[in-house]
């Protein structure tokens, strides 16, 4: 009985990927690291932060009534933080200090009221 050619490539195919893989045993190409999982988590709940102000923003304009400013308080900021992204505490600061960046970058001054800067 003849072998079809195709048949032996693909068993010779697999033999070859199953010699890599026993050989390579594995191992991670780039090995984790605590420092740089540290700075991800940094970053990501700066990030969340950031957006956190500015939800907190937004929701302070549509409720504002026409003609009065709309009044944004730190601890709207932490409730949108712990609501949306999970987190269970939020620092004051931290929460101050990215209210300032988004009130300061959203042009806040001339509709919005806050007290983040105290």
């Amino acid at each position: 009985m003849p072998y079809a050619p195709g048949g032996v490539l693909f068993i010779a195919l697999g033999l070859v990927l199953v010699v890599a893989g026993a050989l390579w045993r594995g191992r991670i190409v780039r090995p984790l690291s605590a420092k740089r999982a540290q700075t991800a988590m940094a970053r990501d709940r700066s990030r969340n932060l950031l957006r956190a102000a500015d939800m907190a923003i937004a929701e302070a304009r549509r409720q504002a009534t026409r003609g009065e400013p709309a009044i944004v308080t730190v601890g709207d900021v932490r409730r949108m933080a712990c609501r949306h992204y999970g987190y269970d505490s939020v620092e004051r600061e931290e929460a101050a200090a990215a209210l300032r960046r988004r009130f300061e970058a959203a042009d806040g001054r001339r509709d919005c009221m806050t007290d983040a800067f105290n």
